[in-house]
């Protein structure tokens, strides 16, 4: 077995205590996966191992510095990430994830993308007229899409945002809520309110929706129009029929982009029905100009116990 030292020294104290985290939190992570040896001593970071893994751990601690340095902080979350995403591929370059920004929110903050997956979608997005975003929650399949969405909107690239899911029961009954139709569909649809309220302001949302500019509807509502100079999001589409699918796709007009997302280990169709975002995976995956964004566990951007809820629920259906 070959042996591997290797020293990394830090500028200051302050960035020694934000890599290490509280109580040398970041570091334990780190432990936690690779089997080294870690010495901290005099604002140095000694790493010693078999040679691969610690490799991948001074690669790993160079890459939380570089976020440390473009962000002036770095969570448990992004360590555990790039931990991860090292395991996949040693050469990722994190500094080129995060030097993009996809837009500002009304608060003044920044949006780009957090993982590989992330940054893929996003380019992805910008290059193709349809764009399929396919995986497990947390991974921002929506939030991304919205702000692809606001960021063409803002440029003037679209004249409309629309945002629309299908209108499913996930073991609840629409007949059973209060209210009107448009009172009952809303919770189905609050996910695409909140993005919207969050990246564009509740006050500039709603006057871009009394001007008719921006759409939050169910997917019913997209049957028989044809959508010119428009930014549409299909949330949920993995409880679109295969009749539902075609609908939508086919109400792209000329000057539009449609990003379609979902996630096909949660589909909460009737069990004699075929979900639309299964089949059209292989019905459209040669077409020219169609993309298709498969997330991983590794993109997920939520809790780290999301990440293992979802490994967990594969391995038992795996079963």
């Amino acid at each position: 077995m070959e042996f591997f030292e290797e020293s990394i020294i830090l500028s200051g104290e302050d960035d020694l205590i934000r890599l290490l985290g509280i109580h040398d939190k970041n570091i334990k992570i780190i432990k936690s996966y690779f089997d080294v040896n870690i010495l901290v001593r005099n604002g140095e970071i000694k790493v010693t191992g078999e040679k691969s893994k610690a490799e991948s751990v001074c690669k790993i601690l160079r890459d939380m510095i570089n976020v440390i340095d473009t962000e002036g902080e770095i969570s448990d979350q992004k360590v555990v990430y790039l931990i991860e995403a090292n395991k996949t591929n040693y050469n990722i370059d994190y500094n080129e994830i995060l030097k993009d920004v996809i837009v500002t929110s009304a608060s003044g903050r920044v949006i780009k993308a957090k993982t590989v997956g992330q940054k893929r979608y996003i380019d992805m997005i910008n290059s193709k007229d349809i764009t399929f975003g396919i995986g497990p929650a947390g991974t921002g399949k929506t939030y991304l899409a919205v702000a692809a969405a606001v960021n063409a909107f803002r440029k003037k690239e679209v004249e409309r945002i629309i945002l629309t899911r299908p209108a499913v029961e996930a073991g609840e009954k629409l007949g059973f809520l209060p209210g009107d139709l448009q009172d009952k569909v809303d919770p189905y649809l609050r996910p695409l309110y909140d993005a919207l309220f969050d990246i564009m302001g509740i006050e500039n949302f709603m006057k871009n929706v009394e001007k008719q500019l921006i759409e939050v509807a169910p997917l019913a509502y997209m049957r028989g129009r044809t959508l010119d100079s428009s930014f549409i999001i299909l949330d949920e589409a993995q409880n679109t029929t295969n009749e539902q699918m075609k609908m939508f796709l086919t109400r792209l007009g000329y000057g539009s982009k449609a990003v379609i997302t979902g996630d096909i280990t949660q589909i909460d169709l009737p069990g004699d029905k075929k979900s639309g975002l299964k089949s059209v995976i292989n019905i459209l995956k040669d077409v020219e100009d169609i993309g298709f964004m498969f997330f991983h566990t590794s993109d997920v951007v939520r809790h780290k116990l999301v990440q293992d809820i979802i490994k967990a629920y594969e391995r038992f259906e795996a079963k």
